[in-house]
């Protein structure tokens, strides 16, 4: 396999990769960064945690040290555009790590955070500015900055921000950016829009595809227990109650589902907060920052999270709804097995979900071991998981809302004679 010290990089980042202990490209970083580095444009195709950032960043660095001068006043030479705040932190600390020591200006803006100290910080010139499309237009609304200077384009995650609905602002972006500029696109799925704003964007450019979309790590265990909506919080319990001090990131669909699920994991004993949409650009940040140090061990979120979160302690990922967009679940269990880690994924299904199960599992190409319950009537049941690892038959309902005693730390009593009914998670999950 090759190194990087043959792709062309500046010295001075090859010297921090080796400080980082990065030795070896990735194979998008060792597709990607020579056509880079020769100023061609670029589309990835991979999935999260494939090293993409590494894999766009280190060529563009390389390119914009070669300046050896520093940018205008409010200019900006190379746009990053993320279409969550975390993805974009993640991004610029990435970033920020390559280049220590070089005479690079990073700036990150995100929504969230005061945009009169960021106006401030524009109004230097910025190297590499990595930002989300609603805040770098309201910049642009205030003259904060201006495009006129960028000379290169980056969209990561780009048929995320699709999903969001950012089409129009990557496209009121785009204009004010020179024609002559350099771009890379990076997406994880090709859907028929991708592929015309692909077309749009790039021009002659370099297809560069690690996976097909769909593929999951090969280190994640993926399960799938079956159980009525009612049933699944009393289920995620038990779950959470069997690895203790082992982080865990649990996947909701809604804003108001997620916070609804924090409060009761909180009242059982759980250590837990949630990211979300609604949640300010400070409180997202500290609960990620306490999750990643390990102050909390569980973590309930939408899919904010599901393509910007990179902490190689996660040791589980529960689905407790399935998402509706199929490659999205990949998303989601790809917040596990990171930096050459094992990593686990339970599905809670129940039966309104048996065509997202069904619709995942075909964008997969495979089935999803079954470790507890029954498929529900009048869906093809999923090949099961080795008998030892099924779950027992399910015993009465609680006569209180509450996890089961033994499986949870110092839980706070909870009335209520309506408890959910809840399946025994087994010991090995």
């Amino acid at each position: 396999m090759e190194n990087f010290d043959n792709l062309g990089l500046a010295p001075i980042l090859l010297q921090n990769l080796a400080g980082l202990g990065l030795t070896k490209p990735t194979p998008i970083q060792a597709q990607g960064i020579p056509q880079i580095v020769r100023g061609r444009d670029l589309l990835g195709l991979a999935q999260t945690g494939t090293g993409k950032t590494a894999a766009f960043g280190l060529p563009m660095l390389t390119r914009i040290i070669a300046y050896g001068k520093r940018p205008a006043p409010k200019t900006v030479r190379a746009l990053v555009l993320a279409p969550t705040r975390e993805l974009a932190n993640q991004i610029f600390d990435n970033l920020t790590s390559f280049a220590t020591g070089a005479p690079v200006r990073i700036q990150r803006v995100v929504g969230g955070a005061s945009i009169n100290v960021q106006t401030e910080k524009l109004s230097k010139g910025t190297d590499v500015l990595i930002a989300t499309p609603g805040r770098l237009l309201d910049l642009l609304e205030r003259r904060a900055l201006v495009l006129s200077e960028t000379k290169y384009l980056v969209l990561d995650e780009a048929d995320q921000m699709l999903d969001i609905g950012f089409i129009h602002a990557l496209r009121r972006i785009a204009r004010l950016i020179p024609a002559d500029r350099q771009t890379m696109l990076f997406s994880a799925t090709m859907p028929k829009l991708m592929e015309e704003l692909a077309q749009s964007y790039l021009t002659d450019p370099v297809r560069v595809q690690v996976a097909p979309p769909g593929k999951v790590a090969d280190k994640i265990e993926q399960w799938v227990h079956f159980t009525n909506q009612g049933d699944k919080a009393a289920l995620l319990a038990e779950y959470l109650g069997k690895h203790p001090g082992e982080l865990a990131v649990v996947f909701n669909r809604t804003k108001h589902g997620s916070d609804k699920l924090t409060k009761l994991l909180d009242n059982w004993g759980f250590s837990v907060t949630a990211i979300h949409g609604n949640k300010s650009q400070n409180q997202r940040e500290r609960a990620l920052a306490e999750f990643r140090a390990g102050k909390v061990q569980v973590l309930v979120a939408t899919d904010v999270a599901a393509r910007g979160l990179d902490i190689p302690e996660v040791a589980h990922v529960y689905n407790y709804d399935l998402p509706n967009v199929p490659e999205n679940y990949v998303h989601r269990i790809g917040r596990t097995a990171r930096a050459g880690r094992k990593g686990r994924a339970v599905a809670f299904c129940a039966p309104a979900e048996m065509d997202d199960l069904k619709a995942i599992e075909k964008t997969m190409n495979a089935k999803i071991p079954v470790i507890g319950g029954e498929p529900h009537a009048g869906t093809p049941a999923s090949k099961p998981a080795p008998r030892g690892n099924r779950s027992v038959r399910r015993g009465p309902a609680p006569k209180s809302q509450g996890a089961p005693k033994g499986n949870r730390p110092a839980a706070k009593k909870s009335g209520g004679s309506n408890a959910p009914r809840r399946s025994r998670a087994p010991a090995n999950a």
